[in-house]
């Protein structure tokens, strides 16, 4: 079973890099949002609203422009593919699930604005930075539920392993992003818009963190 799951996490890895990382900038705002991600996890222990406030401040807000602006919504010739198929087959967020969670994100603010102590879950903010704070870990509930929601969802739709293997994925790209996209800035620098190596894989089989 344990050999499936990783075989499964290796496919959607990949699957998640060929179809939705041609750009090198969204790649360059990949790695930077993975480093953010990966100072995050370590504020997490001592500062958790401070964490959350990094995590999607500075790492969501890249990573989905990155997304959003960045990436090629032209069809894609390299791996035969239309925009609209590859948002039908994604399975974790794609853009209509992502623009619809940043949504949330962006609107949760006004909650403890309009009711200070959150339906008695808190005390009233007595200045700004405990009303950040707030905010931090409001924004940690939204961050780990739409984690788990979309889990559930894989259970229901897919199975408990596709679901499983996403929820890692997701924990885990950080690294895995800084190791496949720390070269992006490089090759931007050197006038390189697109990653045309992904040409050179026809298959999931083929390991482009090897390239």
């Amino acid at each position: 079973m344990m050999t499936g799951f990783f075989e499964t996490l290796r496919i959607q890895r990949w699957d998640d890099h060929r179809y939705y990382h041609h750009s090198r900038v969204n790649q360059a705002l990949h790695l930077l949002s993975a480093v953010s991600f990966v100072c995050a996890y370590m504020m997490m222990f001592k500062e958790p609203a401070l964490a959350a406030l990094l995590g999607w401040l500075v790492s969501m807000t890249s990573r989905q422009i990155g997304h959003l602006v960045f990436e090629p919504k032209t069809y894609d010739h390299v791996n035969q593919a239309t925009h609209e198929y590859k948002e039908e087959i994604k399975v974790g967020y794609n853009l209509k699930r992502k623009i619809v969670l940043m949504t949330i994100w962006a609107l949760s603010p006004l909650w403890p604005l309009v009711n200070p102590t959150m339906l008695g879950l808190c005390e009233a903010p007595a200045t700004w930075l405990d009303f950040a704070r707030h905010v931090g870990y409001l924004w940690l509930v939204i961050g780990v539920g739409g984690l788990l929601f979309r889990v559930v969802q894989l259970f229901i739709i897919k199975d408990v392993q596709t679901g499983l293997v996403w929820g890692t994925k997701i924990i885990t790209d950080p690294f895995h992003d800084i190791k496949l996209y720390h070269r992006a800035p490089a090759a931007l620098m050197h006038g390189n818009f697109i990653d045309h190596s992904l040409a050179e894989y026809g298959e999931y089989e083929a390991d482009p963190v090897n390239r």
